[in-house]
C-alpha cells in the first residue's frame, strides 16, 4: 500500500459516496465539503513532497510538480472518486537508486516510460492481477523502505549527507555523530518530537496536520538559533524547473528493468490504496483498470515536466476522506493549492531546513515499520518471508528484496498446498489396519507416502480412507503397486474414498484439482434422469459403502443396541424434504414419522399415535417437531377443494380445520402473508399451527412437557430458498446462530 506513515489523524467519520445529482447540489456539495477537505490534504502533501524529493536526491522542486500533476491529473482520470496522488515514500529508494545510476533527467524518462506501461496494464484490463501479491511481501517492502529512509536521513539531521547503501549509512553513523552539526540536530530533533507527541494533544488541535506544524516549529526555530543550519535550496521557480527528460544513450536493459519496478510498485502502491480507500467510505467502488490508466497518465506528465513518480497515498487518501470529501474535486484542488504555494510562495519554502525534513522522514520511515504487520506475519507463519524481505530491500535493493519475498512466499504457498497428512495405524481390538491420506497426494508425497505405507504387515487386510482432493499419476502408481504387493501376500485392500479425486478417475485424464463443494453436490443432490446407471439406488448404495460408510460407521456403532434420538420429528412424506440435512443432524438424532400433509390425527389413525407414544414413553424424546413446506401437494389439494379419490380424500378430511381456521383469518395466515408467501404455502403454515394445538390436548404430550419439559415446535421448510422457519401457534419466527431459544427445538 503507498504509505507515508499513520501521521493523518481520523478528522471526521467516513461519508457516503458521491453527492447528489443537479449541478447547483454537486456545486454546493464542492464548496461545502470538498473545499476544506482538499485544505487539510494540501496542508498534509505539502511538507512531505518537499521531504520525498530531498530524499531521493531529486531536485525540491520535483517533489511539488509530483503533487500537482498528481492531484489534477490522476485525480481527474483515476478511477477512485477520494484517492489523492502524489510523491510516495515507497518510491524513494527505488528513485534513488535510479538517479544515482543513470542521472536526473534520464530517471525523468524512465518516470514516463512507467507512466506509459501503467496506461498498458489499464488497457489490457489486468489491473486486479496487481492484487495478487501476498501482503506480507507488501508490508515488509514498505517496512525496508522505512528503515532505508531512516538511515539515510538521520545523517541529513545531523548534518552531513547519506551515502549510497545502507550499509555505508550504518558503518559511517559513528564518524557522522562524532562529527554531527548542533544547529541541524537541534531542529530535527524537536520536529521529531512535535510528529511523536502530536498524537496525544487534543484532538481539537489535531485538526491542523502534525507534519505541517512539526515543519513550521523546526523552521521558526532555524531562525532564532545562533548557529546557522542548512535549508533547501530552490533554482528559480517551480516553472524552471521544468525541463524535459534525457533518453539514455545506452544500457536498454537495466532502464527497462528500472522502468519495470517502478511501473509495479506504483501500480500495486496504488490499487492496494485504493482498497484501502474504498473500505473508509460507502460510495461508488474503485475501477481499477481506469485508476491505472490514471495513476500512468499523470507518470507520463510528471516524467515530463521533471517531477517525480506519481502513486496513490494511503495518508493523504485517508486524510481526504476523514475531512469530508465527497468528490474527485477535493484531490484536485488540492493539486491546484500546491501549484499556487509552489509559484506565490518559493522564497517560503527555501526557508525550511534540511535537517526539519529529514526529523520528519525519519518519523515517516519508523512507522512504515508497523509492530501490527509483523505481529501479523508471526501468527500465520509467515515470519521468514517478512524478514527475508526487508533484509533484501535494506541491503540489496527494492527489486531484488521483493523478488526474494515473493519467491519464499511462493515457496511457503507450494508447501503448505501440497502437504499431505499420511498415517498408517492399526485398527485397535482388530488385526486390520488403517491408512490415512488427507490433502494433495503428488509425487512430493511419495517419501512419506513409501514410508508409511511399509509400516503395514504383509498380508493384513488394510482400509485405505483417501480424502483427497488432488491425485497425480505418480502417488496413484506407488498405491497400486502397494495393493498389488499387499493382495498377493493375501491381505485385502478396501478403498474409503472421501475426497474429490478417486483413484478410479486417475487414469482418464490430467490430474485436476477436485473442490471441496463436489463433496456436498455428490452427498446432497439428488439423482437424476440423465444418470449414467440404469439402477441409480443401486449405484447410490455402492457410493455410500465407498465412499461416506466409513465416516458414519464410528457413529452408528455405538448405536447398535439401542436408539437414543432427541426429537420425534414429523413431516410430511414429499421426496424433496430430507429432515437430517435441514436439521443437520445424523444418525440416531431423530425419531422420523411422515405422511402426506404430515398431520396429527385426533382419531382414526393409529400409526401417528403409536409412534408418538414410544418416541415420548420408550424413547423418552426431548422434543416433539412438526415440520410443514412450501409447494405441498397435500396442501394445495385441500385449498382448491379437488376430488382426491377414496385413497387420499378420507385422509385429508383429518385437515379440514386448517382450512377453516385459513379462511378465518388466522394468525399465522397473517403473519405469512406479511411476509410474502403465496396462499397455499400460508395453509401448509396454519396447518403446522393447528398440529401444535392438537399435540398440546394430546394426554401423552402434555405429561411429558409437565413432567419432562419436553418442547413442542412448530417448522416450515421454504424449498425455493433452502431455509427453515419457526411455526408457533400465534405467528412466525426466524432461526439463526443467535437464536438460543430455537436451537433445543430443533436438534
Amino acid at each position: 500500500m503507498a504509505v507515508e506513515s499513520d501521521l493523518a489523524p481520523p478528522l471526521s467519520p467516513p461519508v457516503p459516496g458521491p453527492g447528489p445529482g443537479t449541478l447547483s447540489d454537486r456545486l454546493t456539495s464542492v464548496l461545502r465539503h470538498d473545499l476544506p477537505a482538499s485544505i487539510v490534504v494540501f496542508l498534509v502533501a505539502l511538507p512531505l513532497s518537499l521531504g520525498i524529493a530531498l530524499a531521493s536526491g531529486a531536485p525540491v522542486a520535483a517533489g511539488l510538480i509530483a503533487a500537482v500533476i498528481g492531484g489534477i491529473v490522476a485525480g481527474t482520470l483515476g478511477g477512485s472518486v477520494l484517492q489523492v496522488s502524489g510523491p510516495a515514500a515507497g518510491l524513494t529508494v527505488v528513485v534513488a537508486e535510479s538517479i544515482d545510476k543513470f542521472g536526473w533527467r534520464v530517471t525523468c524518462f524512465i518516470v514516463v516510460a512507467a507512466g506509459v506501461l501503467q496506461i498498458l496494464f489499464g488497457l489490457s484490463r489486468i489491473a486486479r492481477a496487481a492484487l495478487a501479491v501476498a501482503p506480507v511481501v507488501v508490508h515488509a517492502m514498505l517496512a525496508g523502505i522505512g528503515v532505508t529512509i531512516a538511515l539515510q536521513q538521520v545523517h541529513v539531521l545531523l548534518g552531513g549527507s547519506s551515502h549510497s547503501s545502507a550499509w555505508n549509512n550504518i558503518v559511517e553513523l559513528p564518524s557522522q555523530l562524532m562529527s554531527l552539526h548542533g544547529g541541524d540536530a537541534l531542529v530535527g530533533a524537536v520536529v521529531i518530537a512535535v510528529m511523536l507527541g502530536w498524537k496525544y494533544t487534543p484532538e481539537k488541535i489535531q485538526v491542523v496536520p502534525g507534519p505541517l506544524v512539526a515543519v513550521f516549529i523546526g523552521t521558526v526555530l532555524s531562525m532564532v538559533l545562533p548557529t546557522e543550519v542548512e535549508r533547501i535550496v530552490l533554482d528559480g521557480s517551480l516553472f524552471d524547473a521544468i525541463g524535459l527528460p534525457e533518453i539514455p544513450d545506452g544500457g536498454w536493459s537495466a532502464v527497462a528493468i528500472m522502468v519495470l519496478t517502478i511501473a509495479l510498485i506504483a501500480s500495486v502502491e496504488s490499487l492496494l490504496s485504493a482498497v484501502a480507500v474504498d473500505k473508509m467510505h460507502t460510495g461508488r467502488r474503485t475501477n481499477f483498470d481506469r485508476e491505472l490508466i490514471g495513476q500512468g497518465s499523470a507518470n507520463v506528465l510528471s516524467g515530463m515536466l521533471g517531477g517525480l513518480p506519481v502513486t496513490g497515498v494511503i495518508v493523504r487518501s485517508a486524510t481526504n476522506v476523514h475531512a469530508g470529501a465527497r468528490s474527485r474535486a477535493s484531490a484536485i484542488m488540492h493539486g491546484v493549492w500546491v501549484l499556487l504555494f509552489s509559484v506565490a510562495l518559493a522564497a517560503l519554502v527555501q526557508q525550511i531546513p534540511k535537517a526539519a525534513l529529514a526529523g520528519l522522514l525519519i518519523v515517516i520511515g519508523i512507522q512504515l515499520v508497523k509492530l501490527a504487520h509483523i505481529k501479523l506475519a508471526r501468527r500465520t507463519g509467515d515470519l521468514l518471508v517478512y524478514a527475508a524481505t526487508i533484509l533484501g530491500v535494506v541491503f540489496l535493493n527494492l527489486l531484488e528484496g521483493v523478488m526474494i519475498g515473493l519467491a519464499l512466499a511462493f515457496g511457503l504457498l507450494l508447501w503448505r498446498v501440497v502437504r499431505v497428512a499420511i498415517t498408517a495405524k492399526q485398527i485397535p481390538q482388530s488385526q486390520r489396519w488403517l491408512v490415512t491420506i488427507d490433502g494433495s497426494c503428488t509425487f512430493l508425497a511419495l517419501p512419506k507416502l513409501s514410508a508409511e505405507l511399509a509400516k503395514v504387515p504383509a498380508g493384513t487386510d488394510v482400509t485405505v480412507e483417501m480424502t483427497v482432493d488432488f491425485l497425480d499419476h505418480a502417488a496413484f502408481e506407488a498405491i497400486e503397486e502397494w495393493v498389488r504387493q499387499q493382495e498377493h501376500g493375501g491381505g485385502s485392500v478396501e478403498f474409503v474414498e472421501i475426497g474429490t479425486a478417486r483413484m478410479a478417475d486417475a487414469l482418464t485424464g490430467p490430474p485436476s484439482r477436485g473442490f471441496g463443494r463436489a463433496v456436498f453436490d455428490e452427498v446432497l443432490g439428488p439423482w437424476r434422469r440423465e444418470d449414467k446407471h440404469a439402477n441409480p439406488l443401486a449405484a447410490g448404495v455402492a457410493a455410500f459403502h465407498r465412499s461416506h460408510a466409513h465416516v458414519v460407521r464410528p457413529h452408528l456403532d455405538g448405536l447398535a443396541d439401542q436408539q437414543d434420538p432427541d426429537s420425534f420429528f414429523l413431516t410430511c412424506s414429499d421426496s424433496r424434504i430430507v429432515p437430517n440435512v435441514i436439521t443437520n443432524s445424523g444418525p440416531g438424532d431423530l425419531f422420523t414419522v411422515r405422511n402426506v400433509g404430515n398431520l396429527v390425527p385426533e382419531a382414526g389413525d393409529a400409526s401417528v399415535e403409536a409412534a408418538l407414544l414410544f418416541a415420548l414413553e420408550e424413547l423418552n424424546v426431548r422434543s416433539v417437531v412438526v415440520c410443514g413446506h412450501s409447494s405441498c401437494g397435500a396442501m394445495k389439494a385441500l385449498y382448491s377443494g379437488a376430488d382426491t379419490g377414496p385413497g387420499i380424500g378420507p385422509w385429508l378430511a383429518h385437515a379440514h380445520p386448517s382450512l377453516d381456521q385459513f379462511r378465518g383469518g388466522h394468525p399465522v395466515a397473517e403473519a405469512a402473508r406479511s411476509a410474502g408467501y403465496g396462499e397455499v404455502d400460508q395453509l401448509s403454515m396454519v396447518n403446522v399451527a393447528l398440529q401444535l394445538e392438537t399435540l398440546h390436548r394430546h394426554p401423552a404430550v402434555r405429561r411429558a412437557v409437565l413432567e419432562r419439559g419436553v418442547r413442542v415446535s412448530g417448522l416450515f421448510f421454504d424449498i425455493a430458498n433452502a431455509r427453515v422457519i419457526e411455526v408457533t401457534i400465534e405467528g412466525l419466527a426466524h432461526i439463526d446462530d443467535a437464536d438460543d431459544r430455537a436451537v433445543p427445538e430443533l436438534v
